[in-house]
């Protein structure tokens, strides 16, 4: 009988094996530039490298650039990897994001905050629905970002949106339509990657600014991950929604592990939170009762 048995309890802990593997989001692979991403603005100072696996922008003191994706996503998992701008980078943001092209728009944003030389590089995060946005978190981050490339990545599908650094989870943001807070859930977003001066807020509130002795300043790019729901008109209906890795209920919430990683960045390396903003948000804001006491 026991003989019996064991194929089956090989056959169940292999289907197991395989569920979670599928659930496991993918690493980011190098993907030519020209295949999924367009220049957005000044493509003179956006170097192809590498074969086009990897990119660089420049910023001088004329101008910025920065690339957008293609096509347009509504849900999906994006992730770049990134090499920020070394040395005295005070005033210089660049950014990684995902945004919709109307007024009430979506977004979701990674914006990096240059500092001076030896000071540490902030995180910033945000996330706009319907137009709204001030929800701004702020993190240090635990390694140098200069050094080498580390991938930042967004899982959105319809119950939540997850940041993550590498595959450590920085923030967590609920649907909370039921409370009356807006979700992106129907604007499809284009990805973008920007490199510009924003030195009247970026370093210490804009007392900082940028050294163009300094420039040109240089961010690399590569490892272009796209697997999303591909949409292009407001309102479109997913048609594989429910049947890809990151719509499934693994992913409806963190696990326990994720929970714990997510714990240790806010214990040890967040610096704001609008949730417990007091004084700019008195009332605090209802999603933020999503927001685990961890």
């Amino acid at each position: 009988m026991l003989i019996k048995m064991v194929p089956s309890v090989l056959l169940v802990l292999l289907v197991a094996a395989m569920a979670a593997m599928a659930a496991s989001p993918p690493k980011p692979v190098d993907v030519p530039f020209q295949k999924n991403y367009v220049p957005t603005w000044a493509s003179d100072h956006i170097k192809n490298i590498n074969g086009g696996n990897e990119v660089q922008l420049s910023l001088d003191k004329w101008t910025g650039t920065g690339f957008q994706s293609k096509g347009s996503y509504l849900f999906g998992h994006f992730s770049m990897q990134i090499k920020m701008v070394p040395g005295d980078s005070a005033g210089v943001v660049t950014a990684f994001y995902l945004s919709s092209q109307n007024a009430e728009h979506d977004e979701i944003d990674f914006e990096f905050l240059g500092n001076r030389s030896g000071q540490p590089y902030i995180l910033q995060t945000n996330v706009f629905s319907g137009g709204k946005g001030d929800r701004e978190q702020r993190i240090y981050l635990w390694f140098d970002p200069t050094k080498a490339y580390h991938s930042y990545s967004v899982l959105w599908n319809m119950r939540q949106i997850i940041f993550f650094v590498d595959d450590v989870p920085i923030r967590v943001f609920k649907n909370s339509k039921d409370l009356g807070v807006r979700y992106p859930f129907n604007q499809p977003m284009k990805i973008y990657s920007s490199l510009w001066n924003a030195d009247d807020w970026a370093t210490r509130g804009g007392l900082e600014k940028t050294d163009w002795s300094k420039a040109p300043f240089v961010a690399s790019y590569k490892g272009f991950h796209v697997d999303g729901c591909e949409a292009s008109m407001p309102n479109s209906a997913c048609p594989t929604l429910g049947r890809r890795w990151w719509d499934q209920k693994a992913f409806d919430d963190l696990d326990g592990l994720q929970w714990r990683k997510l714990k240790w960045v806010r214990n040890r390396y967040t610096i704001y939170n609008y949730c417990t903003d007091t004084v700019r948000y008195p009332a605090r804001s209802p999603e933020c009762t999503r927001d685990r006491d961890i």
